[in-house]
């Protein structure tokens, strides 16, 4: 056999992938050996060390692309700016928008709803493939200058990870969810440098429960991100802020003004977000890497404009130096308003038409230009003191984000740790109590769960309830597919066609108007189609959607293909199905959520 011919090659990739099989079996051979509480606790420290690594990478990666190509343009002359930066925005919002509709479309946006949906529905399992999409789709989108931001994206990757990880060290697929949240965790922590935020963004938004079991695991990986970011990047707060002093009357009775203000932006923001997006959603002509080109370069578009007449370049990117600048008392109030229209529209366009980046940066950047616009205002009215500028952006920061993420606590306290000023606490709880009244008035959902409600996933389905009862009172609409392929054609064409398009091995069967007739098998088509004959059908139990859970318990331990059929109210024409995965799914959920 010739040396370096395609069977040796072969022989030794596969001898590569048996050593890397068995040093990882070793491993998780080696756990086993441990005592299940220290097995736990070193499982977590794996997530979070992983998680926090993916963080901080993505992190630098996103700020030597953005350093070497829009900052050093800001500092050359304006046509060398304009083309330069012309040429970056274009060339990586298109390779984004290609690798995510050639490789993975999941990948689009923030990931946190995705990974909210696999936290609930699928176990805490997220495939390799998300992650390396996101991470480069997220370096070329917002290192190249999109409006976007990295939070979101590095609490996917850590989530993402650490599920990985898991299963390396020998966690089953059905039990991943306590790596996700670790994950997710230390990657929110080493994103923000907030490792207490980390911790109840986490519970709030992704588990929805601060009571959750998973709290120990969650609060370790968070530390251990935490210790990360601050080995190599340093201990320093991601926004460097002037001592704030006590605010005086009259700003702590225009701090509820500065939040309502700030709260209707985020709303605004939401909606016209979610408004392109579903517009996006729809068939078009232009393939969808096209139109996440066309988002980035509306950014660029919009942010040269704003560079032009202010010099500023807050519209690109994260927009951190002009957030620093206002939480330094540097941003004129015309400027701050300009900036604030900019970079809502800049980023409702990136995000709506399918960039890969997050909503956490440009949600704390439409508050703080709110907040010092806010200021600019009240000033003409009152004297204020420089301090009470700054003390306005911070409310509007805190503010804007919870009204969009509905996370108040989180907000709280990610706005403390980014500036490690105690003074701020209690106009920040005044601003929280305020958001959320704004958000529940003009807002369904927040933000993540908006988007999957857009994308098909009711939030009842994805959410569990919290107690036995609960569960067994909820209606069966809260566990089935309302989506299901109904058979009504059962000639031999029609059967070749459908256990050759579906991979399903069970179907609801139903008459020309809609009334269930049976639930058909995979098996019984094949053997029906290889017979000649009309398929044999299993009779259907049905429920009407407003059913309890503990009826269609009932229904599916009777049911001979372990499926119930879910019917209308009003014509008991077919609309559903429940099944005993979609069943014990939930169960596991309720479980987790405990």
């Amino acid at each position: 056999m010739v040396a370096g011919s395609p069977c040796n090659t072969l022989a030794a990739r596969a001898k590569t992938q048996d050593k890397g099989r068995m040093s990882v079996d070793s491993v998780s051979r080696w756990m086993a050996k441990l005592t299940p509480g220290t097995r736990v606790v070193l499982r977590t420290a794996i997530y979070g060390l992983c998680a926090g690594l993916a963080a901080v990478a993505f992190q630098v990666c996103i700020r030597l692309l953005y350093d070497n190509g829009i900052v050093r343009l800001s500092h050359s002359s304006l046509p060398v700016f304009l083309i330069g930066s012309f040429l970056i925005v274009g060339v990586t919002s298109g390779v984004s928008g290609w690798l995510l509709s050639a490789f993975c479309p999941q990948a689009a946006g923030s990931g946190i709803p995705q990974l909210k949906a696999s936290f609930w529905k699928d176990f805490g399992l997220v495939p390799w493939r998300v992650l390396w999409v996101k991470f480069v789709g997220g370096v070329l989108s917002v290192g190249g200058g999109a409006s976007l931001g990295r939070e979101g994206p590095s609490v996917q990757l850590g989530g993402g990870i650490a599920s990985n990880v898991g299963g390396m060290l020998g966690e089953p697929k059905q039990q991943r969810r306590p790596a996700v949240a670790a994950g997710a965790a230390a990657g929110l922590a080493a994103a923000f440098n907030t490792p207490i935020a980390a911790v109840t963004f986490v519970l709030e938004e992704i588990i929805g429960d601060l009571n959750s079991r998973l709290l120990g695991g969650v609060l370790l990986a968070s530390v251990v991100g935490a210790l990360v970011v601050h080995g190599l990047l340093g201990e320093q707060p991601a926004f460097a802020l002037k001592a704030a002093t006590s605010p005086t009357a009259w700003v702590f009775a225009a701090t509820p003004v500065v939040a309502l203000l700030a709260s209707v932006a985020g709303c605004v923001f939401q909606h016209f977000a979610l408004g392109i997006r579903q517009w996006n959603k729809a068939p078009r002509r232009l393939p969808a890497w096209v139109r996440t080109l066309l988002g980035g370069l509306a950014v660029w578009l919009i942010g040269s404009a704003v560079f032009i007449g202010t010099g500023h370049t807050g519209v690109f990117s994260l927009g951190y130096e002009d957030l620093s600048a206002a939480l330094d008392g540097r941003m004129f109030a015309i400027d701050a308003a300009i900036l604030l229209g900019a970079k809502l529209l800049a980023t409702s366009v990136c995000y709506g038409l399918g960039g890969c980046g997050g909503i956490f940066a440009p949600s704390l950047f439409f508050g703080a230009m709110t907040g010092v616009a806010a200021g600019g205002l009240l000033g003409l009215a009152v004297h204020l003191e420089p301090s009470a500028y700054i003390l306005f952006a911070v409310v509007g920061m805190s503010s804007c984000l919870s009204a969009v993420v509905r996370a108040p606590v989180t907000s709280i306290l990610i706005v403390f740790e980014m500036t490690h000023q105690f003074v701020l606490v209690p106009p920040l709880m005044v601003a929280a109590l305020v958001s959320q009244a704004v958000a529940h008035r003009l807002t369904k959902h927040n933000f993540y769960d908006a988007l999957l409600e857009q994308d098909g996933q009711s939030v009842e389905q994805v959410i569990p309830p919290r107690d036995l009862k609960a569960w067994q009172e909820a209606p069966v609409s809260r566990i089935g597919n309302f989506r299901p392929v109904i058979v009504r054609d059962l000639s031999a064409a029609g059967l070749k066609k459908l256990i050759g398009e579906r991979p399903f091995d069970r179907f609801p069967v139903a008459r020309p108007d809609g009334l269930p007739l049976g639930i058909l098998t995979r098996a019984e088509a094949q053997a029906a189609i290889a017979e000649n004959r009309a398929p044999r059908l299993l009779p259907a139990p049905t429920c009407r959607r407003e059913a309890a859970v503990r009826e269609a318990q009932s229904l599916l331990i009777e049911s001979p293909a372990g499926m119930v059929v879910i019917v209308a109210g009003v014509d008991g024409r077919v609309i559903g199905l429940v099944t005993l995965h979609d069943l014990l799914r939930a169960e596991f959920a309720l479980s987790a959520s405990g």
